[in-house]
């Protein structure tokens, strides 16, 4: 895992709108931080907003890491619904179903 501090809000926003959204963990009206957890191409990524503290973005080497952590964070925190959560299982089906047609795009080039 490899963390970095991130001092705006609006960076956090825009890697977030940049993602595709897994997970929401814990909400800045009732608690203190909100982590989103989300995925942009190899990455798994943890966004954290604080109001209290720092607000960071955290690296996942592999996917059973950001399993993990996400189960961590739910405890700690609790899961918060969140709008443009697409769902866990949900987020990382696009990637392969994009995938899927590249690799009927190039059959049919053959």
């Amino acid at each position: 895992m490899e963390e970095i501090e991130i001092f705006s809000w609006l960076t956090l926003d825009a890697i977030k709108n940049a993602a595709k959204t897994a997970q929401t963990v814990g909400d800045l009206q009732t608690g203190h931080c909100k982590s989103i957890f989300c995925k942009i191409e190899d990455d798994y990524l943890e966004l954290c907003y604080s109001d209290t503290g720092s607000n960071f973005l955290r690296r996942y080497e592999n996917k059973d890491e950001y399993d993990n952590a996400l189960k961590k964070r739910k405890k700690e925190e609790g899961e918060a619904p969140f709008e443009e959560d697409q769902g866990y299982e949900d987020a990382f089906e696009d990637e392969v179903k994009e995938e899927i047609h590249e690799l009927e795009d190039d059959l049919e080039t053959y």
